[in-house]
């Protein structure tokens, strides 16, 4: 929203420069974000006549003027433009002018003749050139004959009036109109505002309603809808100061009735329309839902296929124009109409944003809509607009008005007291200067016995609800900054991270550590992802929530496993020729719990990751080895250590998206805490990776829960620690986890440390074998061990690895 302050100042006077009446404002409660002046850079041009035009004797083109820029004395100004003449008034710039194009202007000399100033062209003093004739655009800009000299050249140029820009809250919709700002000026000045009388005189005898009608098929969508009638009309240029107006609300003059139409719009903040009565068919406006595919040839000379959400404006035959937004081709207002039917009305805020987004079209119109307009103005607005085109002389006004208003608007009453209203603020503020200030802004108050307040909320302030809506209204006319500030009432707590945030902060820690780089994604899936992931159909996985208005097609469904967002974060580093690639995200996965939703589904947060490429930045003195199942095996352990994590074990799994006989369960119980493995060779083809990839994935829940909550410090050991090595040979099918366990079993509270330090299998193993190394280390607290205290528990774990596994130990 922008105005100028010409335009507020026809309806109040006020003494405060436009930066004065911007702190005002912006200290109110009605933002300004910029004060604009379009005459800067103007101060020192003004308007002069050529009194002589002789060329100059040292060049072939350059000419001497004489100009009479009403000084006592004309000065001399050398010109190479050809485009002027004697007797011509043009802009001249003096010297010491800085130009709005960043052009200084000094004294000189131009092949030996002074020159003390320049006349200037459009372009120089950075007019909008679309607005000109062509004529204009280029050469020194002509100013009319009769044009005074010695004036102020942005005073003739139109460029003298300040305009305020506004960054207005949605709730503040009344603020969205030059009334509506000048009722709040009135409030913060203590100025009386003098509103023009709206008054039509209705001069021509024919009666809307023998020969025209209006209905509202949708009253969800229209609350009201009235239309006005003007015969005899005479389309042309609107009158000066009315361009003037529209152009520092930054629209474009069109022609007299468009322009009265978005005149009206800014003025009472109501948007109108305006129809060719000649091209209405059945003579009858409908507001209506369009029908599904239903054909619109909109102002823009755009056709467009409805929807069925959308509301329309229709005569009997066809939609006339996008309700709210745009009007439509065939019934716009052209240089042959002479009929004109203006239409006011109210529609659904909600279905007009909906409608131009989806149409890609935002008007001043629609963002008026958007925020809800005064449906008590749309009389009024008809009865402007007819007004300010009767007084040019540009039509008669038919007698009547069609206006089709099936649920009025029902009065808003708020009661308070003062006591509520300053316990509420935290103030002290007297009732009269409460009752002084909701006045000033249009609230009828009505008092009673008890000291109790009733006030009726103004038709235009849709914002105003309750008692707390009245005492923002008292807060920011007394002035926010004459409220004390005060730390609040109760009891202060610290504010302190839950478990779970404490929980997820050391995991990111740890994985970032270890050289992996988080991401962050939507939470957002498609079906063809849960196949690309080779997720059985009958898994739960599968069962997502839909989203009712995606951001996209590609994207309807919210996700049920963090492995969609890695892998399309993968693939995409991939394709870029980001070949070593370490990455894990820590985020939210939705479960419904029945479809369609009825409720909210089960936030899970997981844990996962994918490394691949090489495992050690490239470098000469670096090894160009690449990864492989025990680096992401190894970051789980790390990350595990990290988190507090023990006595866990490791098993051969299975996973939807992982190799068969490349996976790991770390499991504590029957709980799987961290899933590790080579990706399936159909998941790499599916996303279009040609390389090992490994991932892992773990649930947070499950991890906390095996957290240790208590830490336990213990002493350094005092005495040294014996190392045993024990070689091997088992089935190729026997786990090192199992052995590792049986001898913890039988070892005693002296071994501390087992460590598999070599597997073999080759010519040396029989087939069917390998050879397993481990190293145990003995350590106790109170001695140091020696070979008759460590022998016995080497006995113990020799015969139960022969008996559970068969082994055979290696010399």
């Amino acid at each position: 929203m922008q105005v100028s302050i010409k335009w507020l100042k026809d309806y109040i006077d006020f003494t405060e420069t436009p930066e004065q009446l911007a702190d005002k404002l912006t200290m109110a409660g009605i933002p300004v974000e910029n004060v604009v002046d379009p005459g800067e850079g103007l101060e020192k041009v003004v308007t002069g006549r050529i009194e002589k035009l002789e060329p100059h004797q040292n060049s072939d083109h350059l000419q001497i003027c004489t100009m009479n820029v009403g000084l006592a004395e004309n000065i001399i100004i050398v010109t190479g433009a050809q485009n002027v003449a004697e007797g011509q008034v043009v802009p001249v710039a003096m010297v010491g002018a800085h130009l709005p194009n960043g052009m200084k202007i000094s004294k000189g000399k131009l092949r030996g003749v002074a020159s003390n100033g320049m006349l200037c062209s459009a372009q120089e003093l950075k007019l909008d050139l679309e607005k000109l004739p062509e004529e204009q655009k280029t050469g020194i800009f002509i100013l009319p004959s009769d044009t005074p000299v010695g004036i102020p050249a942005k005073d003739v140029l139109g460029l003298n009036d300040v305009v305020l820009e506004f960054e207005l809250t949605a709730n503040r919709a009344d603020c969205f109109s030059v009334f509506g700002l000048v009722r709040e000026i009135a409030a913060i000045t203590g100025n009386k505002p003098h509103f023009p009388e709206i008054k039509v005189n209705e001069d021509d005898n024919t009666k809307l309603n023998d020969i025209f009608s209006v209905e509202i098929a949708d009253p969800d969508l229209c609350s009201r809808f009235s239309t006005r009638m003007l015969k005899n009309v005479k389309i042309g240029p609107s009158p000066e100061w009315m361009q003037q107006r529209l152009e520092g609300a930054g629209i474009r003059s069109i022609n007299n009735v468009v322009d009265v139409t978005n005149f009206v719009m800014i003025e009472l903040g109501h948007p109108m329309h305006a129809y060719d009565y000649d091209k209405i068919t059945g003579k009858k406006l409908i507001a209506r839902r369009a029908i599904e595919g239903e054909e619109l040839h909109t102002l823009d000379d755009t056709s467009r296929k409805a929807k069925g959400e959308m509301l329309v404006i229709a005569d009997s035959e066809k939609a006339a124009g996008l309700a709210g937004i745009m009007g439509g081709f065939e019934t716009e207002i052209t240089d042959t109409t002479t009929t004109v039917v203006l239409e006011s009305a109210d529609f659904y805020g909600p279905c007009i944003r909906r409608t131009a987004r989806a149409c890609g079209l935002s008007s001043e119109a629609s963002g008026r809509f958007e925020r809800g307009v005064d449906s008590e103005t749309t009389i009024k607005a008809l009865d402007r607009a007819a007004q300010l085109l009767q007084e040019m002389g540009a039509c008669t006004v038919c007698e009547g008005i069609v206006d089709v208003y099936p649920n009025p608007k029902q009065a808003n009453y708020v009661t308070f007291t003062p006591e509520q209203i300053n316990n509420h603020l935290g103030t002290n503020i007297a009732k009269d200067v409460m009752l002084n200030i909701i006045t000033s802004v249009g609230f009828d108050v009505t008092k009673d016995e008890n000291d109790e307040i009733t006030v009726k909320v103004p038709s235009w302030r849709n914002d105003v609800t309750c008692m707390a809506d009245i005492s923002e209204e008292i807060a920011r006319l007394h002035g926010f900054d004459k409220i004390k500030s005060t730390l609040p009432n109760g009891v202060s707590m610290q504010g302190t991270q839950s478990a779970k945030q404490t929980f997820i902060d050391k995991v990111k820690a740890s994985l970032s550590s270890q050289g992996l780089y988080e991401t962050i994604s939507f939470a957002l899936t498609n079906e063809e992802t849960f196949n690309k992931l080779n997720i059985p159909q009958d898994s739960p996985l599968r069962k997502a929530v839909p989203i009712m208005n995606p951001l996209s097609d590609e994207y309807p469904l919210v996700r049920t496993t963090l492995l969609s967002s890695i892998f399309d974060n993968l693939a995409r580093n991939l394709a870029r020729k980001n070949d070593d690639v370490a990455l894990f995200e820590v985020g939210s996965v939705f479960f419904p719990k029945a479809l369609p939703v009825t409720e909210l589904p089960d936030e899970v947060v997981k844990i996962a990751g994918a490394i691949t490429g090489r495992r050690n930045a490239q470098g000469w003195n670096q090894a160009n080895d690449m990864v492989d199942f025990y680096d992401a095996k190894g970051i789980i352990e790390e990350l595990l250590a990290n988190l507090r994590v023990t006595r866990y074990t490791v098993e051969a799994g299975t996973h939807y998206a992982m190799h068969p006989g490349k996976t790991a369960l770390f499991k504590k119980g029957r709980d799987v805490i961290a899933t590790v493995g080579e990706v399936h060779p159909a998941v790499l083809s599916a996303y279009g990776i040609t390389k090992p990839v490994y991932i892992f994935e773990l649930d947070a829940t499950t991890v906390m829960k095996y957290m240790a909550k208590d830490l336990k410090y213990k002493a350094l050991p005092k005495y040294p620690a014996t190392s045993r090595d024990l070689a091997m040979l088992v089935d190729v099918d026997v786990n090192a986890a199992d052995i590792e366990k049986a001898m913890t079993k039988v070892a005693g509270q002296n071994l501390t440390q087992i460590t598999l330090f070599d597997v073999y299998t080759g010519k040396q193993v029989e087939e069917g074998k390998k050879s397993l190394a481990f190293s145990l280390t003995f350590q106790s607290n109170d001695k140091t061990l020696t070979d008759a205290e460590i022998d016995p528990a080497i006995e113990k774990i020799v015969a139960k690895l022969q008996k559970d596994f068969n082994a055979n130990l290696r010399g």
